[in-house]
């Protein structure tokens, strides 16, 4: 058996399916094993980074284990800011990384990054974005590097590299040194009896904030229990919005997102409350701005995998959805709570925005609209900036549907990949939610699920910009210039005239959207709707909110 038909082999005794990559000299002898193993599929993407970003959307959208294989030199490289992504968000990614032979190492071959003779040194780059990175040296040594690195993975709830040099991949290794075990360790979970003791004493209302651990564990059940035994009320942070306040989820105790997009009833509630609960959040910057004054006006308890980034009372757990039937279970019958309180209903809160009569489409329409014609079942795949900051702050994730962000790095493009890694992870229809500027950059994997015929609305923005940077002119550059608009153009037209047969149009208003969008939930594999909008038009973030546009020729410098 070689090196690449064991790691097929183990990818797919521990219920990998798919990988996703690049192909290349360097590691197409992965390829070859995929194709001859009945129950792996190889999809081919269009760049590695968007192959890294469908490996980290399989795997949120609850596939398992998302695997990415990339060739060496710029192939690698590409790969970096979607694991960079996966790091920073906690996302269970194995990455095999194909490297030139060995016997060229540190002799001046092509794509060379052995660390040798002055070579780049793949090790310490992939170290950077990883739990765990390993030069696998010689072909025995695959066996403990795969299970270790599968480990790793799933353990610290990350990306996993595996460096593979080309004769390594191709060598045999003897069927005694085989090792079909997964990997994987059983969850360390301490016990969360501290938290039902503060709930036991609490003497009012309780405010849960949930994050993404809820969604990675596949707690939503667990957690909906747990809010209904204490009648809380749920926020969620930006990129976990699928895990709570979801229509049939305890939608009326839902008080929406927190931090830089989120709503401002989250404050007003934390503020009245008698204890917040934090489940399966670190609560960075992006998830907790604007509440730092009321999360210090009330005790605050934390159960996940991580501690906060605020100082409050952490319970660890691997598995949320264990701990929080336990918790679940300790808070019923003779230990309930005896002195909460049900919260006063607290009205719908959101961010007001200028009003702005520009051309084109305005953004919190837009997502009234996919909001009235989105069924249940549907995933949302959203992109970064001003579109972005709209559709989290405006649009409720879809009952039973997942509602997937990328927040850790924010890297534009992100929903292309991301959109197919969750269509094959749920077979599932797929809308995503991107602009312009995130289209050029990574927008091709249209193709790619144009090519495997994945039900995946494609929804562009095109406002003529990366909007979120001509904002930032406005605001804090006085507007006398701009490095971010570009020209015009009609998106769904050129994707039509590249791709026959791909239903893409452009709209120009509501009316246009609704049509276009009703009549591509209706097709058969993907469509596109490029949606005109305007780059002037303020989005709901907090951080432009509190500035309004500086007249032209003024400067401000705290940016």
């Amino acid at each position: 058996m070689r090196v690449v038909d064991h790691i097929v082999e183990f990818l797919s005794a521990i219920g990998v399916s798919h990988i996703f990559g690049v192909d290349g000299a360097n590691i197409e002898d992965l390829y070859d094993a995929a194709h001859f193993h009945a129950d792996m599929t190889a999809v081919l993407a269009k760049h590695e980074f968007s192959a890294a970003t469908m490996a980290d959307g399989y795997s949120r959208g609850g596939g398992g284990l998302g695997v990415l294989a990339a060739t060496s030199g710029g192939g690698a490289l590409n790969t970096v800011p979607g694991l960079a992504e996966a790091l920073a968000s906690r996302v269970p990614v194995l990455a095999v990384i194909g490297q030139p032979p060995t016997t060229l190492e540190g002799r001046g071959a092509f794509q060379d990054t052995s660390g040798r003779n002055g070579a780049m040194d793949a090790r310490d780059l992939f170290a950077s974005v990883s739990v765990f990175c390993h030069r696998v040296t010689t072909p025995a040594d695959i066996v403990a590097a795969l299970r270790s690195a599968v480990a790793a993975a799933r353990e610290l709830r990350g990306p996993a590299v595996l460096l593979l040099p080309k004769d390594i991949q191709q060598s045999s290794i003897p069927a005694t040194d085989r090792d079909r075990g997964d990997g994987a360790a059983a969850p360390r979970s301490a016990d969360p009896h501290p938290i039902a003791h503060a709930l036991r004493r609490a003497a009012g209302p309780v405010t849960i904030i949930a994050g993404e651990q809820v969604a990675r564990d596949d707690a939503r059940d667990e957690l909906e229990e747990l809010r209904a035994l204490l009648r809380a009320r749920v926020a969620t942070v930006p990129d976990a919005k699928d895990v709570a306040g979801t229509p049939g989820r305890g939608s009326s105790s839902a008080l929406g997102v927190t931090g830089v997009m989120g709503h401002p009833g989250v404050a007003s509630a934390l503020t009245g409350s008698a204890l917040c609960l934090l489940i399966g959040t670190r609560m960075n910057v992006t998830a907790s701005a604007g509440l730092d004054d009321a999360l210090a006006s009330v005790p605050v308890f934390s159960l996940g995998c991580a501690s906060p980034y605020r100082p409050c009372a952490h319970v660890h757990t691997d598995d949320l959805r264990r701990s929080l039937a336990t918790l679940v279970v300790a808070l019923s019958g003779e230990g309930r709570p005896e002195r909460l309180r049900v919260p006063a209903t607290l009205p719908h809160t959101e961010l007001q925005t200028p009003v702005h009569t520009g051309p084109g489409v305005r953004y919190r329409d837009a997502m009234l609209a996919f909001d009235d014609l989105l069924p249940a079942g549907v995933d949302i795949v959203v992109d970064a900036g001003n579109t972005g900051a709209a559709a989290i702050h405006h649009l409720p994730a879809r009952r039973d549907g997942r509602f997937v962000v990328a927040l850790g790095m924010g890297g534009m493009g992100y929903s292309f990949g991301a959109a197919i890694g969750v269509a094959l992870a749920r077979g599932s229809h797929v809308v995503v939610i991107a602009g312009d500027g995130s289209f050029y950059m990574h927008g091709m994997e249209i193709h790619t699920a144009r090519q495997y015929r994945l039900p995946i609305t494609f929804c562009l923005f095109d406002n003529h910009a990366h909007a979120m940077c001509v904002t930032r002119e406005q605001i804090f550059y006085g507007a006398r210039y701009s490095y971010n608009r570009f020209g015009e153009s009609r998106l769904g037209a050129g994707l039509q005239a590249m791709f026959p047969g791909l239903p893409a149009t452009d709209v120009t208003d509501i009316a246009g959207l609704r049509a276009a969008l009703s009549a591509a939930l209706e097709t058969d594999g993907p469509a596109v709707i490029s949606i005109d909008c305007s780059a002037d038009e303020i989005p709901p973030f907090t951080a432009f909110l509190a500035h309004p546009p500086r007249p032209e020729g003024t400067h401000r410098h705290d940016t």
